[in-house]
């Protein structure tokens, strides 16, 4: 696998980087620029040990323990059981793509020279990632404030030489993946715990996760709703620009003309241009609205996340022109909690209106097509199930989307009173990603299928090219056959981002939008 090279200055993390970042191995490298900041705050640190101050973090226990005063002489294992001691994740570890994007951030974070730690430590961040190499974390287990503590307390145990490390997907003891790279467990001095500990990384990356999903999910339920569309013989005047812009909301107007662009020249349409029929049902007709409300979404998703991807949050944090350590809240993961949350809504809308728009073709009453899309019904079931199976995950995407943000467990005895919960409420999200990407593939086939009994006329070019997209994959449904692995190769070209797109760009991460 090809690794890109990527260059960085600290705080400069585009929403490009970190989509290249979660798709494959990189090198990462810094602007040495950064350094002289990272040595001044680190000398900031070594002057109050020197000079037997008292700051949080630094010489003091942590959370409620904060009034508990530690000796200079005790100060490396204070570091080193707060890593320990805070390993206290469970559940399957996180994907490399998104520990990926972990280590990158907290890298890059730590070389804004606002966390006072040494070069060293972001030196052995940025080898572990350039080795293609991740540590093994436990997915569960944070409320998302005082930051991701347990899951980054994992990150930085292996960089100790505790637990695993993922190596070629295989995970290995961190001792052995370390000294096979050439690489030495890190001793932490003072305050370097708590800085690699404290911060917004995990829930980030796994929102970053959540975002690039929706897009590919937006941009095929886009595709596969202009397909319906022809399919059912539905009428494109609802995308007429006017009333678009009448009422004036941007991401609707955007989508109006993406489904304009992929209706154009419709022979299908065409053919019915002076039929009875009045009104399309809201899954064809409301598709601007409904999508253009998701795009917004994932437009406002984007620019939170690249402000926190570069953000600095752990804590306390030093101020090198004063020498202040002052101590707030920049671990709080609220800004991610509230747009994971949303997220999960846009993911769970696109959904929806796929499984109605499967709905909608396999009910001849309002499609016009044979029943269940399929000759000689009753003898075949055709799509009947495949339908109930969007409808099964349409409704656990429903369960999944209620607010994780809402809710709050005090810990650390009251000290840590009110937390975010914004660490699983974006971890949900590429299972919410999943179960969408496989109604929008159920659509995908239904809507082709649909097309099969439009024939001898054609659809757009562009749906043609769609068409032929599919069939590549998939062949015509002439009779029932063992219907999973069609299901899977739709899904699969969903999720894979397989799909030509017609509207790139209007995705935040490809367009800079």
């Amino acid at each position: 696998m090809s690794i890109t090279k990527l260059s960085i200055k600290a705080g400069h993390l585009s929403l490009d980087h970190l989509r290249i970042i979660y798709e494959g191995p990189v090198f990462l490298e810094l602007d040495p620029g950064c350094w002289a900041g990272v040595a001044k705050s680190a000398e900031t640190i070594q002057s109050i040990i020197d000079e037997d101050k008292t700051v949080y973090g630094i010489n003091t226990g942590f959370g409620r323990l904060a009034q508990e005063v530690i000796p200079t002489e005790n100060l490396k294992d204070l570091q080193r059981n707060l890593v320990l001691s805070h390993s206290t994740g469970v559940g399957p570890n996180l994907p490399d793509r998104i520990v990926r994007l972990i280590l990158a951030m907290k890298a890059t974070s730590l070389a804004r020279g606002f966390s006072g730690v040494r070069r060293e430590i972001i030196d052995t961040l940025l080898a572990v990632l350039n080795k293609d190499m991740y540590p093994c974390i436990p997915a569960k287990g944070s409320v998302g404030a005082s930051g991701d503590l347990a899951p980054l307390a994992h990150m930085s145990a292996a960089l100790l030489g505790y637990g695993d490390i993922s190596v070629d997907g295989t995970p290995t003891a961190a001792t052995e993946a370390l000294e096979k790279a050439g690489l030495s467990p890190i001793e932490l001095g003072p305050k370097e715990g708590l800085a690699l500990l404290n911060g917004t990384q995990v829930s980030t990356a796994l929102a970053l996760a959540g975002l690039f999903e929706a897009e590919k999910l937006l941009d095929a339920a886009t595709l596969a709703g202009s397909l319906s569309l022809d399919a059912a013989k539905g009428t494109d005047a609802p995308f007429d620009a006017r009333i678009h812009a009448a009422r004036g909301q941007i991401g609707q107007m955007d989508m109006a003309k993406s489904y304009r662009h992929l209706t154009k020249d419709s022979e299908i349409r065409k053919s019915h241009e002076e039929c009875e029929k009045v009104q399309d049902p809201y899954c064809l007709r409301c598709q601007p609205q409904v999508m253009g409300a998701c795009l917004d979404q994932i437009r406002h998703a984007a620019k939170v996340l690249v402000i926190e991807a570069n953000a600095v949050s752990d804590n306390p944090l030093v101020f090198v022109e004063t020498g202040d350590v002052i101590s707030g809240g920049n671990f709080h993961a609220e800004p991610i909690a509230l747009v994971a949350d949303n997220l999960a809504i846009a993911i769970a809308e696109i959904g929806a209106m796929s499984e109605r728009r499967v709905a909608m073709l396999i009910d001849t009453s309002i499609s016009g097509l044979p029943p269940f899309l399929v000759k000689n019904p009753g003898v075949n079931s055709g799509f009947m199930i495949a339908h109930v199976t969007a409808a099964a995950l349409a409704s656990e995407n429903k369960q999944q989307s209620h607010p994780a943000s809402v809710d709050s467990i005090p810990t650390s005895a009251n000290q840590e009173d009110h937390v975010s919960m914004a660490t699983h409420g974006a971890r949900r999200l590429l299972r919410m990603a999943e179960n969408t990407a496989a109604i929008v593939g159920i659509e995908l086939l239904a809507a082709a299928q649909g097309l099969e009994f439009r024939r001898p006329l054609m659809s757009s070019p562009p749906l043609q090219k769609l068409f032929t997209e599919i069939r590549q994959q998939v062949p015509a449904y002439d009779e029932d056959r063992f219907f999973a692995p069609d299901l899977e190769a739709a899904k699969k070209m969903v999720a894979g981002g397989q799909l030509s797109r017609d509207f790139s760009e209007y995705l935040p991460s490809i367009s800079g939008v």
